[in-house]
């Protein structure tokens, strides 16, 4: 099945509305679909360099606005069926301690899930499902998403269809490095 919307994307990439697909996979990549929109992307912009910041920044929009509705499916779906299942098991107060640790740090979770590889739609639903600060969720959102999705562009346009294997082969690699010393950076800068 996944090979199959695989494919079905990459055709889309094609298509004369490859632009309204990719905001509409995008936005959906966010909540609930399991394919990134790296893969319109790519072929998008491969075929059409000068408009790869566009693409970009279509992308980057509908996936923000995508993660909006992800956060409001885990905060709207909570009290009806999360909690419910909680007390079922016995577990209310210990959501209530991961919530809390959650949103300590949720903003970094927010940011690694952006960049890397990890599915975007499990932070955004369950940033909403704990209650993490909206703005915070918007603002590491933008952030996550626009590196992500600007950094794919530039290397597509600067590099062109050479790249294009490397992006999809390692790019998550690159990003989970990316982020691990990025963390082990501050974590030198606090306790160093």
């Amino acid at each position: 099945m996944i090979k199959r919307l695989y494919d079905w994307t990459l055709k889309l990439a094609e298509s004369p509305r490859a632009l309204w697909a990719l905001a509409v996979v995008s936005f959906v990549e966010s909540s609930v679909f399991p394919i990134p929109p790296d893969v319109l992307m790519i072929p998008m912009i491969i075929a059409r360099p000068s408009r790869a910041f566009v693409i970009a920044g279509v992308a980057l929009v509908a996936s923000v606005l995508g993660g909006i509705l992800g956060y409001a499916i885990g905060w709207g779906l909570f009290e009806s069926v999360g909690r419910p299942v909680l007390e079922f098991y016995g577990k209310t107060d210990a959501f209530g301690h991961f919530a809390d640790t959650y949103n300590s740090y949720g903003a970094w979770a927010v940011l690694v899930a952006g960049v890397t590889p990890f599915p975007f739609k499990v932070i955004t639903i369950l940033s909403g499902s704990t209650g993490l600060n909206f703005g915070i969720f918007i603002v590491a959102s933008i952030l996550a998403r626009g590196l992500r999705f600007f950094l794919v562009a530039a290397l597509l346009w600067r590099f062109g269809a050479p790249i294009r294997d490397f992006i999809e082969k390692r790019l998550g690699l690159m990003f989970t490095l990316f982020v691990l010393l990025l963390a082990a950076g501050f974590y030198a800068v606090k306790y160093l």
